[in-house]
């Protein structure tokens, strides 16, 4: 059998990465199974082998002393050989989306190990880790573990991050707090009744998930869904139980204390403030259906202007001065956070005026492609928009007496010479944007839009489009741009501010051969200061 032409490539040319993934890599595993002479490839730092239907890793893997990273994902992996144990150098393990139902206890004995993720398998049961005194980030999630992951010792110095998402945990240990250096937990979607007081000896966690646990505290279950992490573990602080103090003088103490302090006030009982209630305004995030548009991304179109993120939001109801502030926020981006829109540029469009039906994200040639511009009813081509554009450009240039477009046109060199211009474009093939330069008159937002598709479109990163996405939203909140459906009649009575809702949908983005790229907002996006005041509650039902 001749030898895979990946594999020797990379001996030939003594790589130290390798990366054999996808269909024709599966078929051949299926065929014949891994080609051995891969293992030989002992100068080689990284490998994976991911998307195949490979079942099982050879023992031979342990021939590959160089490797730091090994990353066996989204595989038909059902056990995983002790013989990874020999990595001495190994970093970096990921063994994720697989059907992995057991786990080397052997995995102990890599002390070089940082990162370890096996989300998405079918394990139970999982080893002992506490002899991996340099692991960093440990990711667990969706399995069906029924115990926390013993890694609580003081030795765990570097272990900042633990994410065990999706299993069926029922506590977290009260010793956690030996884990000084631990900065996230997610135990997200488990079976956890109640948080431990330890938790806030530790002083660099600052992100803490509790969300979807039958806790028995009803206050806390209301908290974690509503409220940020330090409100969180504040609210665990005051009320939880430590395994070393007596809870039952601990919990009079605080009685007595609270009942001392609230006779002080003037305040009964029954009229102490819930902590959730203190806090005022709050994005909805709906979870991406079926029924909601997606955006294709074309190919083309990366070589112009490759990110684009959308989401929609919902229930607005503008006033005169609300509308023209709501103007003034897209402006005031594009000055700052989007550098001119250089870095990125944000359009508004009213989702009544735009196609129903998916929309494409494509990159055409200017001169076969029509649209409005903002504040025309005639359909010129983009070409002549951008001209037009540039000419104005170049009197301001002249004027100025500069060898440089000015600040607000440098946008234009973004453009400049490209063969293809970005466009997104409705359902009925309308032009609805045309980055960085314009919207289009046809989606224009008005006073009387009731629903609008936000876009943010970037050359830069996907982290910048988040950002100024995340920004935008946060002072549409603040704005209070959308009808609250929680004003209470004695809030109306008493004078009571209503906290501002926004209610954000989900738009997911894909590229042309339907495979993910981005979602938002995502469940790591909107993550505001906690000065903000902003909750962010997400409905995934």
């Amino acid at each position: 059998m001749a030898g895979w032409p990946e594999i020797a490539t990379a001996k030939e040319e003594n790589r130290h990465e390798l990366i054999l993934s996808g269909q024709s890599i599966s078929d051949r595993i299926s065929k014949s199974g891994l080609d051995p002479s891969l293992f030989r490839l002992t100068g080689l730092n990284f490998l994976r082998i991911s998307e195949t239907c490979l079942e099982a890793v050879p023992d031979s893997v342990s021939n590959l002393q160089s490797l730091l990273t090994l990353v066996l994902d989204s595989n038909k992996i059902k056990a995983l050989t002790s013989s990874v144990s020999k990595l001495s150098k190994l970093k970096n393990l990921d063994v994720s989306r697989n059907v992995l139902d057991d786990f080397p206890e052997e995995v102990s004995v890599l002390s070089a190990l940082y990162s370890l993720n096996c989300s998405f398998n079918k394990l139970t049961t999982f080893p002992s880790l506490l002899l991996n005194h340099r692991l960093t980030i440990l990711d667990l999630s969706n399995n069906s573990l029924e115990d926390f992951p013993d890694v609580c010792s003081d030795k765990m110095v570097h272990l900042s991050e633990i994410r065990l998402v999706s299993n069926n945990i029922k506590e977290i240990p009260h010793n956690i707090n030996l884990l000084a250096s631990l900065k996230l937990l997610d135990v997200s979607d488990n079976k956890i009744k109640e948080a431990p007081g330890e938790l806030t000896d530790i002083s660099k966690l600052k992100e803490i998930n509790l969300k979807n646990n039958p806790l028995s505290d009803k206050r806390l279950g209301k908290m974690v869904i509503q409220c940020h992490s330090k409100q969180v573990l504040e609210y665990i602080r005051q009320h939880g139980k430590k395994e070393s103090s007596n809870s039952k003088t601990s919990s009079k103490g605080k009685k007595g204390q609270r009942k001392s302090s609230n006779s002080e006030s003037g305040l009964s009982s029954n009229e102490i403030p819930d902590p959730v209630d203190e806090l005022c305004n709050r994005i909805d995030v709906l979870h991406v259906t079926d029924s909601i548009p997606v955006i294709t991304v074309d190919k083309d179109v990366k070589a112009v202007r490759p990110y684009i993120l959308c989401c929609i939001v919902k229930n607005l109801v503008f006033t005169p001065d609300s509308f023209k502030r709501f103007i003034k926020i897209q402006n005031n981006l594009h000055d700052t956070l989007c550098n001119k829109r250089q870095a990125a540029t944000l359009a508004t469009h009213d989702m009544s005026l735009i196609a129903p039906g998916p929309l494409k994200y494509v990159a055409r040639a200017p001169d076969q492609v029509k649209l409005q511009p903002l504040g025309s009813t005639k359909d010129t081509l983009a070409s002549v928009v951008f001209a037009r554009l540039k000419s104005h450009a170049h009197s301001v240039m002249q004027d100025k007496k500069r060898n440089k477009y000015s600040g607000i046109h440098k946008f234009l060199y973004l453009l400049d010479g490209k063969p293809l211009y970005p466009f997104l474009i409705d359902a009925a093939d309308t032009v609805i944007s045309f980055p960085p330069l314009t919207n289009s008159n046809v989606s224009k937002m008005s006073e009387s839009s009731k629903e609008m598709l936000v876009e943010v479109t970037s050359s830069a990163s996907l982290a910048t489009a988040k950002k100024v996405m995340d920004t935008f939203l946060l002072e549409c909140v603040r704005l209070g741009i959308t009808q609250s459906p929680e004003v209470t009649e004695g809030e109306q009575a008493t004078n009571v501010p209503a906290s501002k809702i926004l209610t954000v949908q989900q738009v997911k983005v894909v590229d042309s051969t339907g495979g993910f790229q981005a979602v938002y907002p995502s469940r790591t996006d909107l993550a505001f200061e906690e000065a903000d005041a902003v909750k962010v509650v997400h409905n995934y039902n």
